[in-house]
């Protein structure tokens, strides 16, 4: 047992649930958890469990059955969802329905996750990047809302918005990082209007590598990349509306992403021929600047 959580108040049934989401947070959240350890222990198994279930919904989404079979598990997250507090043997919706006790998480939102997913599984593609904000707001501005619900906030309805206009940043960059990979598994993130203006059609040659062809194409990601720039501007405005540990952990998820943002945008080629991260030591770099109130 990881002791996750202590007391008298939480029974053994919890905790064990508690710790099950941080060993999935731990092992699958490399971004998320460089943030998540600068929170106190409570909020820290708040996000844990959080990012437990946002997993499994996206590994639901990406996962290789049938689409059939995704929609079908997709619909069984739901009703979890809305039965959350019902008994149940499933540590994670134990979890999280421990944390909608103690948090005002927008529980709503993991139903607008769910819907978010149930795109990809859909093929949806887009004509306008109004209708792709649509999508990362299901897929990431809920995700930021639910961490609000954790953190706290003293105007909550506009600390809200901004999570949420974050999580749009954060998705943009997604698009931009995984650009190559999506191509290959058959999904186009990028607005056919984007795709159109640039004169870009969007292939993997033989040799491996996204073609577009390459100076349109880097002219495309590098509009896309200060398209998301803009969003983060408005974003990280949240930063200032958090307590000190929030403001580390918010600020040091975010950070990664803006440094990749701006990685991109210097060097619009590093997307075309594989996925794109940072090294350890660079993170924790962000983490470390995160900490002592450096905004990203």
């Amino acid at each position: 047992m990881t002791a996750t959580l202590t007391g008298a108040s939480i029974p053994e049934t919890v905790r064990d649930a508690y710790d099950a989401c941080a060993q999935i947070t731990k092992r699958e959240a490399r971004n998320f958890a460089y943030g998540i350890r600068l929170l106190p222990a409570r909020k820290r198994a708040a996000l844990y469990a959080i990012y437990a279930l946002s997993r499994r919904i996206d590994d639901v989404g990406d996962g290789d059955l049938p689409a059939a079979e995704k929609l079908s598990g997709l619909e069984e997250i739901r009703r979890g969802v809305r039965a959350l507090g019902e008994p149940s043997s499933d540590p994670v919706l134990v979890a999280v329905a421990d944390v909608a006790r103690r948090f005002p998480i927008p529980v709503e939102a993991l139903i607008e996750l769910v819907d978010g997913v149930e795109m990809d599984v859909r093929g949806v593609r887009y004509q306008t990047f109004d209708e792709l904000v649509v999508y990362c707001r299901r897929v990431a501005g809920t995700v930021g809302r639910l961490c609000l619900g954790v953190y706290g906030a003293a105007d909550l309805a506009s600390s809200s918005r901004l999570a949420d206009d974050l999580g749009v940043a954060l998705q943009q960059t997604n698009i931009l990082r995984d650009i190559r990979e999506d191509l290959t598994n058959g999904r186009v993130y990028v607005p056919a209007e984007d795709l159109a203006r640039h004169g870009v059609v969007l292939q993997v040659g033989s040799d491996g590598v996204l073609g577009g062809p390459p100076a349109e194409l880097a002219r495309l990601v590098r509009d896309g990349a200060a398209r998301a720039e803009e969003w983060y501007d408005r974003g990280l405005r949240l930063l200032d509306r958090l307590d000190w540990r929030s403001r580390a952990c918010t600020g040091a998820m975010a950070g990664i992403y803006v440094e990749l943002n701006r990685r991109i945008a210097d060097q619009p080629g590093l997307v075309t021929t594989g996925r794109l991260s940072l090294p350890g030591r660079e993170k924790a770099s962000v983490a470390v600047r995160a900490l002592v109130g450096r905004r990203p």
